[in-house]
């Protein structure tokens, strides 16, 4: 059984204390939040001080569900206790904290949130890649449109600001999708931004919009990302392959092959958190765990999340 820290308690953190409150081997022990009410919310040994609670509990595992800027600096004191560290998105906003994130895991097994991984259309889709179903991959695009209001960000003063939340749109929302699109493609050989804020200008510094051009070889790859839609809409991510167009959109595969269409539904682990997020965050904890106990590589170690860190801050850099 895995005694398990967890450290900021705002909304994410619900998923992560549902499911570890789920699963067999992990048991919730200790949070730690500035907010001592928000502490307390799950019924455990509760801290304002985040590294007294490291120091007092010595967990297994820590979760890390906090601002932004504040994720490498917590990885790397859990780490350096020789505390295990699973880490929300991103993992860092620049390439210093990275490098940090990256250090800690020569220490401590340390993964990240990419949950949309594990979705069980992005792990066909991985499959038509390798087996060459539908031929080789000519392009991919994708779309997230979501809906963001001035409320959200006034709610969480470290949100819509480069220094604390590292940019907007695009390492907030899509980088889910982003690291999918680097995950099929590689890690690009081009990689050009236009970003741009159009519905919130006097509330935030950072984009609400994204065009992404990506490029490896001959493939192109293009993301649209943009926080200023009319709802949460769900993800749109289509593969276009020699032999087939496969279109993937909330649970529902479509392919596209020969003027025929398929379309293909999934089961999934029941949605933890909100829908537009995906339903991968069962599996996404449970294998962290599973690769502690068996030794294994973690699928969502930092190793595997470098190309997409690296082409992020390229992008921002522009």
């Amino acid at each position: 059984m895995f005694r398990v820290g967890l450290i900021g308690c705002g909304g994410i953190s619900a998923v992560h204390a549902q499911v570890l409150g789920e699963l067999e081997n992990t048991r919730l022990a200790a949070c730690a939040d500035v907010i001592p009410e928000r502490a307390a919310r799950y019924g455990c040994k509760a801290y304002t001080d985040w590294r007294e609670m490291l120091d007092r509990e010595r967990p297994d595992a820590v979760h890390i569900c906090t601002p932004h800027y504040l994720h490498p600096v917590m990885v790397s004191e859990a780490a350096r206790r020789g505390i295990a560290v699973f880490t929300e998105k991103p993992p860092a906003i620049d390439a210093a904290g990275w490098k940090q994130v990256k250090e800690a895991a020569g220490h401590t097994p340390v993964g990240v949130c990419f949950q949309n991984r594990y979705h069980p259309h992005i792990l066909s889709c991985g499959r038509f890649l390798r087996d060459g179903t539908y031929g080789g991959l000519k392009g991919i695009r994708a779309f997230v449109t979501w809906n963001r209001t001035a409320g959200y960000y006034s709610a969480a003063d470290w949100k819509g600001k480069w220094q604390t939340e590292g940019g907007g749109a695009l390492i907030n929302q899509a980088i889910h999708t982003l690291d999918l699109i680097i995950g099929f493609l590689g890690e690009p050989d081009r990689a050009e931004a236009v970003m741009r804020n159009h519905h919130l200008r006097d509330k935030i510094e950072v984009e609400d919009t994204a065009e992404i051009y990506l490029q490896r070889g001959s493939v192109p790859a293009l993301l649209y990302a943009s926080t200023a839609y009319s709802q949460d809409a769900p993800v749109i991510l289509e593969m276009h392959f020699e032999g087939a167009v496969v279109r993937l959109e909330g649970d529902v595969m479509t392919v596209i092959r020969e003027g025929q269409r398929q379309e293909i539904r999934c089961v999934t682990d029941p949605v933890i958190g909100r829908s537009y997020w995906g339903a991968g965050h069962k599996a996404c904890i449970a294998d962290f765990y599973r690769s502690i106990e068996t030794g294994e590589p973690y699928r969502n170690d930092p190793a595997s999340c470098d190309a997409v860190m690296r082409t992020l801050f390229s992008l921002y850099a522009q």
